[in-house]
């Protein structure tokens, strides 16, 4: 605790018992920190007098719900299995890694058992996302911004960019609407929020994008390199660098990159759940891979894909046992006629 803050940070006011409750007039540190709340903005009742709308639009994000993990999963349980896995599982599991708004501005998150303590000294700071957003998100997605995981940096990054750059506000505290999964987001970050239209005076360039436009996402032919892929998830945990092309299992008329999701037929095995219909969904899911360059093999030579079909998932590169659904992703490019 810095206690230069106590007269700077409003915050801290109305002193520690306002939020973390205890017993201030306790003579030891045992008796001072009975009842003691460690997590206080988990009930978001402690933040909503001051952050009234801040705090409602908050109790229903993706953020704070944890819903987009559990609805990943479910199409592959019968409703008795849903039904046990809302028990057994997601609010001990899951749900035990929501955000609340300490998480973020506060004190970092735990993660696995894992926290990084306070941020500044119990300052409630507006955004670090190097301490925030990196110790949630660190497993894949901001290594592979930053270059850490291996290979160049994403171009955002290289030109001074940070998460909330692309990531506003209202996608992190929640709009006030409910949503099952981040892609029911409407307002989430678009390549082409920023990129609207292709100008280049090379005809070879504007012939690319208005070929593959609606056939290929932005991330199939400009994300640079490997990135993280996840296997045998509730095993001994495998991580392996990886670039996958195949189709959106979103939309199958186009080509994108895919990440595996390494839920194994045994995942739930511990709680009863068998998951009776785990071949309905499959094992890639489409990634926007935050590894992002103007050039990559990819845009400079159509052969890497028409011709030498590299990265493409196929038949023999399938998961072995896997999802009977991750068929249905396998892409055959077609040669290019002259």
């Amino acid at each position: 605790m810095d206690t230069g803050l106590l007269a700077s940070d409003p915050h801290l006011s109305k002193g520690c018992r306002s939020c973390h409750r205890g017993n201030e007039a306790g003579a030891t540190k045992e008796e001072a920190h009975a009842g003691m709340d460690k997590r206080p903005s988990d009930n978001l009742a402690t933040c909503s007098p001051c952050h009234k709308k801040a705090s409602a639009n908050y109790s229903k994000s993706l953020h704070y719900t944890s819903l987009g993990q559990r609805q990943g999963v479910i199409p592959r349980f019968s409703k008795a299995e849903v039904k046990l896995f809302d028990e057994k599982v997601f609010q001990q599991s899951c749900r035990s890694c929501h955000a609340s708004c300490g998480s973020c501005h506060v004190k970092s998150p735990p993660v696995m058992g894992i926290s990084l303590g306070l941020i500044r000294g119990h300052k409630f700071i507006k955004k670090d996302e190097g301490k925030t957003c990196a110790f949630c998100h660190g497993g894949r997605v901001y290594p592979e911004y930053t270059g850490e995981y291996g290979g160049s940096t994403d171009v955002h990054y290289q030109k001074g960019m940070m998460c909330v750059d692309c990531h506003k506000k209202v996608e992190l505290h929640g709009d006030g609407t409910k949503y099952l999964t981040k892609q029911d987001v409407k307002d989430r970050p678009k390549c082409t929020n920023c990129h609207k239209t292709i100008k280049s005076d090379t005809l070879r360039t504007r012939v690319a994008h208005d070929t593959h436009r609606g056939k290929v996402s932005c991330y199939g032919c400009h994300t640079s390199g490997q990135y993280r892929n996840c296997y045998t998830c509730h095993k001994e945990s495998v991580s392996k660098p990886g670039f996958i092309l195949g189709k959106n299992p979103r939309n199958p008329n186009e080509v994108t990159t895919l990440r595996v999701v390494p839920t194994v037929r045994d995942s739930f095995a511990r709680a009863g759940i068998k998951q009776e219909h785990f071949d309905k969904v499959p094992n890639y899911w489409n990634t926007p891979a935050h590894k992002i360059k103007k050039r990559t093999d990819r845009t400079r030579s159509c052969d890497i894909c028409h011709s030498e079909k590299k990265d493409f998932l196929t038949r023999e590169t399938l998961l072995k046992d896997g999802s009977r659904a991750n068929q249905g992703l396998i892409h055959v490019p077609k040669p290019i006629t002259h």
